[in-house]
């Protein structure tokens, strides 16, 4: 198992890094979270958790280990693979999830696309007991929220539509939802408010 991967920041798109160690570039898929604290073109270390299938070897990254550990906590739910859990990772912050299965409130997580109502119980119901234990009543604070740049209008909504659809969703599906929430919230939004938006919708 790998368990971190440091090195030079080359690429950074909404889903996915690349990481130039030592000349090997590893291709890793990221949430939207980790995507917003990751400076361009400098050295990080992203703890890594390596997805082994018949069809392909898939690397995540994530830049807390506290959202490595809840990526982990939620794949082992039956029902949630890993494209799964990395949207719920990319629409609310490891905070607000587990604050929603601490306090039993199915609304929220069943908000994020692709959780119904039994996969949203099932989460908090396998989940909620473990989590009161691991985590201090001070992570339950509202996290700061994290203001980045616009990346401008077009670009900003293409980068949105390739992060979603590596997150499954069929291109058309998420193309209507861009249109729509730029004509409802205008196009000054940033590439992770679009994605959020999008994930909700």
């Amino acid at each position: 198992m790998i368990a971190y991967i440091e090195g030079k920041l080359v690429h950074k798109e909404p889903a996915y890094v690349i990481l130039d160690v030592g000349g090997l570039g590893y291709q890793i898929r990221i949430s939207l979270h980790t995507y917003s604290q990751l400076p361009s073109g400098e050295k990080c270390k992203l703890h890594t958790y390596l997805q082994i299938r018949e069809d392909a070897h898939t690397l995540y990254g994530f830049l807390e280990t506290r959202e490595k550990n809840l990526f982990l906590d939620l794949i082992s739910i039956s029902g949630i693979g890993a494209n799964t859990a990395m949207m719920m990772l990319s629409s609310l912050t490891t905070t607000e999830i587990k604050q929603a299965i601490v306090s039993e409130n199915v609304k929220v997580i069943q908000n994020i696309k692709g959780i119904g109502a039994k996969t949203a119980q099932r989460v908090i119901l396998e989940l909620k007991d473990k989590l009161k234990k691991e985590t201090s009543e001070t992570e339950y604070a509202l996290a700061s929220s994290t203001n980045t740049a616009t990346a401008g209008g077009g670009l900003a909504k293409s980068e949105a539509l390739l992060a979603l659809t590596t997150l499954g969703i069929p291109k058309a599906v998420a193309e209507k939802n861009l249109e729509t929430i730029i004509k409802k919230y205008g196009a000054d939004l940033s590439v992770e408010d679009l994605i959020k938006y999008a994930l909700k919708a």
